[in-house]
């Protein structure tokens, strides 16, 4: 037990603290999700949902403009051509691996939203006119989900090509609040419950860490280039 403690240990120090914060991260999302999951099955969400949707509708009228801008950052058409533009500039610097990190993650990511809908099919909300169209079920948002994924995943790309440790941080602050205010928008839209946008960022940021954990391993190695 005591040369398995020091076998973990080392593979620690020589990994790196990262590996240990990334699966907690990526542990406590899920298990966000699955909580959620759970709530929302049973039925106990539906008081804060309302209450959250309503609270919101409180804001001045042009809020709905913004709303309506901000979710379009969200949306397939906007995600996709940033996607592409970015494994495009990746190919041309000769970065094949980067670029297949890049595809893997929005492609998984897109393919794990679709499957959820279809797992828990959950109704859009009714209890506000939607300001703008949907089709797809509810549970969770696809908006906030994909948002979450890709702009982290661009925004750890972009990363690291900058050494400042200043720099990093502020590009993937700005990542993760772009992810936040599109799950927000769906709210206010009212084309989401709360909790649809909650389940979409824990399952998009685990998502997003457990992909850019992969590329910083490979990356340690030489291996992604």
């Amino acid at each position: 037990m005591i040369a398995w403690i020091q076998d973990f240990s080392r593979g620690l120090r020589e990994q790196g603290w990262w590996v240990l914060v990334a699966a907690l991260l990526i542990g406590g999302a899920l298990w966000g999700f699955a909580e959620l999951v759970d709530e929302v099955q049973d039925g106990e969400t539906r008081e804060f949902d309302r209450a959250v949707m309503f609270a919101m509708q409180r804001g001045p009228s042009w809020l709905g403009d913004v709303a309506r801008d901000i979710t379009s950052l969200g949306g397939a058409t906007v995600l996709v051509l940033l996607s592409v533009g970015a494994i495009g500039y990746l190919l041309m610097n000769r970065r094949w691996r980067a670029a297949l990190f890049v595809t893997v993650s929005v492609a998984g990511g897109s393919l794990i939203s679709a499957a959820l809908k279809e797992i828990f099919d959950r109704p859009r909300p009714d209890l506000l006119p939607h300001a703008v169209e949907v089709t797809s079920a509810s549970f969770p948002s696809g908006h906030a989900m994909l948002a979450m994924t890709t702009y982290l995943t661009l925004g750890a790309v972009l990363a690291e090509v900058e050494e400042r440790r200043r720099f990093k941080v502020y590009v993937l602050l700005w990542a993760a609040l772009l992810a936040l205010l599109v799950g927000l928008s769906r709210i206010y839209l009212g084309v989401h419950w709360p909790t649809d946008v909650l389940a979409g960022w824990c399952v998009g940021s685990a998502w997003a860490l457990l992909c850019g954990s992969i590329a910083l391993w490979l990356q340690r190695r030489g291996l992604m280039s």
